[in-house]
């Protein structure tokens, strides 16, 4: 099989291709990413954890006649669709740069995947399609979006539903993601953005390592066990092998089917703090701001589909991912 891979420099990019290649899932690899929120650096510790290489190629997605020209001098068997912007508050902030890339860009692959006969695709979705539903959040439940990164998710989920019921020769898995941290075991690779975080635990870490002063906690007055907003947080590595898993298992998926990837379990704010300082020995100083407008108090996932069409569960636990997170933020301070 060959395989495009669509911002496969990025963090939870970076983590599949490794899986991939440690499972032989492909022959060939070739990651297309335009390099906007990665490194480069990161193709040599792919090839240092594995000792195999892929092909890299810098282009957009939304640019239609760089598409063109990847997929006619590559063959490609099937696409997993990383490439898109993720930041829900900088989503609010640049709307448009959101529509451009995260939707526009993806009408662009589909539009050359079609041209060119490749309809297998695993697509990078999220669990904020559900809005404002009681968690546990089960692939049944309506879906909505309060923020436009949302709202860019849900709807690249419609076209492609609309799609595979318009041509049955279409097999689309999408995965849709609940909160993903940690790092290889390696600490090779990672999560490395740029300028400050946007999630809690590179937050977190760069907080530990000296690079941030203290963390914002977004409100301590929710309903949950220590007032600090809960969500589901799942390891890379395993979110990594559900996408192998996913791949593999295209041929089982008639259409297009959401698959939630979660770990199914609510770990609170302070949680991620008080197991980091632990894992870490470094103090995590916090301060209390008011909460953040649209955040609910928990968001946790029924992750038994996966479990089911699969054969996925994550198998990693707070600890692993917090230790693992660490290695990699201690090791490379100021990232790549």
């Amino acid at each position: 099989m060959s395989l495009l891979i669509t911002g496969g420099t990025g963090y939870i990019g970076s983590h599949t291709v490794v899986e991939l290649l440690q499972q032989q899932t492909a022959q060939d690899i070739i990651i297309v990413d335009n390099l906007s929120n990665s490194s480069t650096k990161v193709l040599d510790r792919i090839s240092a954890i594995t000792d195999k290489s892929v092909t890299f190629v810098e282009g957009d997605i939304c640019d239609e006649e760089a598409m063109e020209a990847l997929f006619t001098q590559y063959t490609v068997d099937a696409v997993i669709h990383f490439a898109g912007l993720k930041a829900v508050g900088e989503s609010s902030e640049i709307p448009l740069a959101y529509y451009q890339n995260n939707v526009a860009g993806t009408l662009t692959l589909l539009k050359v995947m079609a041209k060119h006969k490749v309809k297998n695709l695993v697509f990078s979705s999220s669990a904020t399609v559900y809005g404002n539903n009681t968690s546990p959040l089960d692939e049944s439940m309506s879906t909505s979006a309060t923020n436009p990164y949302g709202q860019t998710k849900l709807m690249v989920e419609e076209i492609l539903f609309d799609l595979a019921k318009s041509d049955s020769d279409w097999s689309i898995a999408c995965l849709r993601y609940f909160n993903p941290i940690g790092a290889h075991a390696s600490g090779l690779i990672g999560e490395n953005p740029n300028g400050i975080p946007n999630n809690l635990l590179p937050y977190v870490a760069q907080v530990a390592v000296g690079r941030l002063p203290e963390l914002q906690i977004f409100g301590d007055d929710y309903p949950t066990k220590d007032g600090t907003g809960v969500r589901d947080y799942i390891h890379v590595v395993d979110l990594a092998q559900g996408h192998v898993k996913a791949l593999s298992n295209l041929d089982k998926i008639n259409g297009c089917q959401a698959i939630n990837l979660g770990t199914g379990n609510g770990t609170s704010v302070l949680d991620i703090v008080n197991t980091f300082a632990q894992v870490s020995g470094q103090e995590i100083p916090y301060k209390v701001v008011p909460r953040r407008a649209g955040d609910l108090a928990t968001v946790f996932a029924d992750a038994s589909l996966a479990s089911t069409l699969l054969n996925w569960q994550a198998k990693l636990d707070l600890t692993a991912m917090i230790s693992d997170t660490w290695r990699w933020q201690s090791e490379n301070p100021n990232g790549f």
